[in-house]
């Protein structure tokens, strides 16, 4: 272009959103998600497989209902956040030396560490919860194992990080040099990872939360089931069908020396107790339920004086992981602890645990044992 015989070149630079301001921004949000998927997930785990020092109380009822669906929003929100991270930084991976000085070895290896702990643990985390498992490994194992070291990772990785963190965040998003333009800006990449983000949170917490369920989209449960209630374990998947249905069934309850079978139509005559209990799984799904049967305290008072301890749950099943539980005294003795024969005002579905199952508060659904033969207190 001439202006008054001068020839002027017109300077137009074209940028892209990548780089640390969109990277920084996004990683706080992942980090707290990761970080509160990580807490959640230890609860989870500590209550399914307790140390010594672990104490979880029986109420309020809801409670592992709701730190269990955080656990599974909170890494499903994670993965967009995830991805625009990866891509703001996609550039900076690949930049040499590949190798230099002792920091830019700990910054090197400790991203490579972050990105392959946590796209393990959000992959594996996302086909659970469908559960489908083609692996060889035992998730459960490998998925708290793994945390550590992605939690260890990402520690390593802020104390390298954080003057460069520091720094972009205190940039502008907008480019201070007006002729030059992104071919996307920054605040609309941050936007679209946020709604990405919540899209991806609504699209799954309606297996928690129930007026959600409208919008859990990608839900693999969304509160249907046999009497209103999802199933994770089919009778038929658990191979006891005939044993649950064999007219000669009983339920032995054990306490020291003293033993003592009962028929459905024995636990049926003795005084009913109602609970409103919520059954929450691992996977994230959770759904409120009315359960009756006989309070755990009356049955063994019809055996003997329980004067405290842990208490064994046998199943029908004995082929499964979760094939028995253990019952802390402080679930046992709670008024709302049943051994239950009914649910939402119906006998037991087979796949609920007919003919009868634990139901206790505030408790995970593996634990509350479906087709129960044997309750044994603990010495």
């Amino acid at each position: 272009m001439r202006i008054g015989g001068q020839a002027v070149t017109s300077r137009l630079l074209v940028t892209t959103a990548r780089g640390p301001e969109v990277a920084s921004r996004v990683g706080i949000a992942l980090g707290s998600a990761i970080l509160l998927c990580f807490i959640t997930g230890l609860l989870s785990h500590w209550i399914q497989h307790p140390p010594s020092w672990f104490w979880w109380p029986a109420h309020p009822v809801w409670l592992y209902r709701v730190t269990q669906g955080t656990h599974v929003i909170s890494g499903v929100v994670a993965i967009p956040l995830l991805l625009v991270k990866l891509w703001a930084v996609y550039p900076r991976l690949f930049q040499r030396p590949i190798i230099g000085s002792p920091l830019r070895i700990l910054e090197r290896g400790s991203i490579a560490i972050l990105v392959g702990a946590v796209l393990f643990q959000l992959s594996t985390g996302l086909l659970n919860i469908a559960q489908y498992y083609p692996w060889k490994f035992f998730f459960t194992t490998a998925h708290y194992a793994m945390a550590y070291v992605a939690i260890g990772a990402l520690a390593v990785h802020l104390s390298v990080k954080l003057p460069i963190i520091r720094d972009a965040l205190q940039r502008s998003l907008v480019e201070p040099d007006p002729e030059v333009r992104p071919h996307i800006s920054r605040r609309a990449v941050l936007t679209g990872a946020g709604l990405a983000a919540v899209a991806a949170g609504f699209a799954v917490a309606g297996q928690t939360i129930p007026f959600l369920r409208w919008a859990a989209v990608l839900a693999p449960r969304s509160g249907h089931g046999p009497q209103g209630v999802p199933v994770n374990r089919s009778a038929v998947a658990a191979g006891i069908g005939e044993p649950a249905s064999d007219p000669g069934y009983r339920l032995t309850v054990t306490m020291g020396d003293r033993k003592r079978g009962f028929t459905r139509d024995e636990l049926l005559s003795l005084p009913q107790t109602r609970a409103r209990l919520p059954i929450a799984c691992v996977e994230g799904w959770s759904a409120g339920a009315d359960w009756s049967g006989v309070r755990l305290l009356d049955l063994l008072a019809v055996v003997g004086d329980y004067s405290g301890g842990d208490i064994r749950f046998r199943s029908l099943e004995r082929t499964g992981i979760y094939g028995s539980s253990v019952l802390p005294q402080r679930h046992a003795i709670d008024d709302s602890t049943l051994v239950a024969l009914t649910i939402n005002g119906e006998t037991l579905d087979l796949d609920h645990g007919y003919p009868c199952r634990l139901i206790a508060p505030n408790r995970p659904g593996v634990l509350q044992t479906k087709w129960l033969s044997e309750i044994e207190v603990l010495p």
